[in-house]
């Protein structure tokens, strides 16, 4: 089974993830706030995704706020013993459901302790601290916030701990601190400015987790990457996907939908062989300057 999903990568011990895993945050209502037209159907694709061998399901308690975190514990819980749920603090909705950055230390324990509660578990697998601003990472100091993570971590409250778009500078401050064993970064075929940092986390046995791998809330769009998914008899979705799969062995992918079926065809880019001349074509979308990079 974990062959059709990529195979696995295993940042720590006890800690392997299926290199396809799932992204609940479209689970929530439009623009990631409020409850789902159909729960019914979240609750669906949830458990397709454990059927279909899935380890690694990522969330946020501030998706929705707390509805998704609520309707992985309906679908799920108790937990399959080899599931990960990895979960990320750092921010708060407001009420017309702006998203605020909030990463002083007591705020980001209590984050932790919502999570806990919502998720109905006692301990969370991995919580990576949310940095920068959704697509934009900057170079603020971890150390109060990572420091305020790994009191908790110490406590037995969380059993690993993570950045989200963090810079290198950043990498090595947190890990100073506490072991760092997921980066999760934007990335993706137009996106790779981190090309540097998916090398180095490589080779430290860290789990490079490219969020908006298809782009994000504006899809990505490119006319190399259409012509060759045509060619390949797939999607361009799919062909985007497995370019990531073949990028590093360290990436660990984190598609989201709400859809059964796009979670079928996102499980199964992971079988598609991409030829060497693709691979060649797909490798040259970042300087194409395509539409639909995101912008939040």
């Amino acid at each position: 089974m974990t062959a059709q999903l990529g195979g696995t990568v295993t940042p720590a011990d006890g800690l392997t993830l299926t290199r396809v895993g799932y992204g609940a945050m479209q689970l929530a209502g439009p623009h990631v706030f409020g409850p789902p037209r159909d729960r019914a159907r979240a609750v669906a694709v949830l458990r397709a995704a454990v059927e279909a061998g899935i380890t690694h399901i990522d969330t946020a308690d501030f998706y929705g706020p707390v509805v998704v975190n609520e309707i992985i514990r309906e679908a799920l819980h108790p937990y399959p013993e080899d599931l990960h749920i990895v979960t990320k603090v750092g921010a708060r909705r407001g009420a017309d459901g702006s998203w605020i950055v909030s990463r002083h230390p007591e705020d980001l324990k209590a984050q932790v302790y919502d999570n806990l509660r919502h998720l109905g578990v006692e301990s969370l697998d991995v919580v990576n601290l949310r940095l920068g601003d959704m697509d934009t990472p900057n170079e603020d100091s971890v150390a109060a916030p990572f420091g305020a993570l790994a009191e908790l971590r110490e406590r037995g409250l969380i059993r690993h701990l993570g950045l989200s778009a963090a810079s290198a500078a950043q990498l090595d401050e947190a890990r100073a601190i506490a072991p760092v064993v997921t980066v999760q970064n934007l990335y993706n075929l137009a996106n790779r400015q981190d090309d540097a940092l998916l090398a180095r986390t490589a080779a430290e046995r860290i789990a490079f987790v490219p969020y908006f791998p298809l782009g994000g809330f504006t899809p990505l769009q490119s006319k190399t990457l259409a012509k060759v998914a045509a060619r390949l008899g797939a999607s361009p979705q799919q062909v985007a996907l497995a370019w990531l799969l073949r990028r590093s062995p360290n990436i660990a992918l984190i598609p989201g939908t709400s859809s059964p079926d796009h979670l079928r065809e996102n499980i199964a880019a992971a079988s598609l062989e991409l030829p060497r001349d693709a691979v060649a074509e797909l490798d040259g979308i970042g300087a194409e300057r395509p539409t639909g990079v995101p912008g939040a």
